[in-house]
């Protein structure tokens, strides 16, 4: 089996590629990955990778990628949510130009293979309903979700015509993600984990009570294997499925980094809104997925998961 990733030297991307080594696909085992990423470090050292580093919007680059047949491919390249906003035109470049010029590129291979597309919860935009179901109609306020709305669309399209049998998974706040998180308004929800952890103070730029949805990069990457071996003709037209997630406060996850890290202690976590922030990432209502669980699809199931599993990585 040959599978591409995009962004795969991404948080959820790493993860995804060492488990495909690890593990294989739908009981088969993986002869060979072509991974695409500007940076492709971290990514685990085998023989059965290729690495190919470079934007998916730079020209030749997922020609290059698509040399060969494959029959997976998972789609997680993207300029994300901040970043896209300051730079739309880059935003739209990578996250819908390139999308549609991978579709035209699977469509000319002719082989029809699984494709896994990671879409986002930025499609609903705000302000928000009371709850969001997954008929939920989007109406994205940043261009980041604009753009994955439309590629989602393309998708389907794409799915409808027999190009690629495909799937898009909204994600919500991935965690816990390394570093900074440079472009990424949410990176506060990763900075947590790995502040706490170190015993290392931490100003969060939403209130304690705040609500988020949260998922590990374990759970996630779950979601997307079985995204990649999932029966499709259960979903429905737009092929899109809306990925669980847990309903948090900020306040119950520094409660549970505290039972679980010995260097960890409320004193240290300080709360400063930042309005924007807050109606974006500490706003946002129960969220009920029932069709994507009948299908398969699972968060983390408590908190205290939630924690493990995120710092597993």
């Amino acid at each position: 089996m040959r599978v591409l990733v995009t962004g795969a030297g991404g948080f959820i991307g790493r993860v995804l590629v060492q488990r495909l080594l690890a593990q294989g696909l739908a009981g088969r085992r993986v002869e060979r990955i072509v991974a695409v990423d500007l940076s492709l470090q971290g990514v685990p050292d085998d023989a059965r990778l290729r690495c190919l580093s470079g934007s998916i919007a730079e020209a030749g680059v997922l020609e290059r990628a698509l040399a060969e047949p494959v029959d997976a491919v998972f789609h997680l390249a993207s300029v994300p949510g901040g970043a896209a906003e300051q730079a739309p035109d880059l935003g739209r470049r990578v996250n819908l130009d390139a999308t549609a010029h991978l579709l035209t590129l699977l469509r000319e291979q002719g082989t029809r293979p699984r494709l896994v597309f990671s879409s986002t919860v930025a499609v609903y935009g705000h302000p928000w309903p009371a709850v969001v179901t997954e008929q939920t109609p989007p109406r994205p306020a940043m261009s980041y979700g604009a753009h994955k709305l439309a590629a989602e669309v393309l998708i389907a399209d794409a799915a409808r015509r027999g190009s690629a049998d495909a799937c898009s998974l909204r994600l919500p706040g991935v965690v816990a993600r390394p570093g900074d998180g440079a472009g990424l308004v949410s990176a506060f929800m990763s900075q947590l984990f790995w502040k706490l952890a170190a015993g290392e103070p931490i100003v969060l730029p939403v209130s304690a009570h705040g609500t988020a949805w949260w998922i590990s990069v374990g759970a996630c990457v779950d979601n997307l294997l079985h995204a990649a071996t999932l029966d499709t003709s259960r979903l429905d037209a737009t092929r899109v499925v809306q990925m669980p997630a847990l309903h948090l406060t900020l306040q119950s996850v520094v409660d549970a980094l505290v039972r679980t890290c010995p260097q960890a202690h409320h004193r240290l976590v300080r709360h400063e809104p930042q309005d924007a922030v807050q109606r974006l990432f500490a706003s946002q209502p129960p969220l009920r997925t029932p069709k994507a669980e009948a299908l398969g699809f699972r968060h983390d199931g408590t908190v205290e998961g939630l924690v493990r599993r995120a710092m597993e990585h």
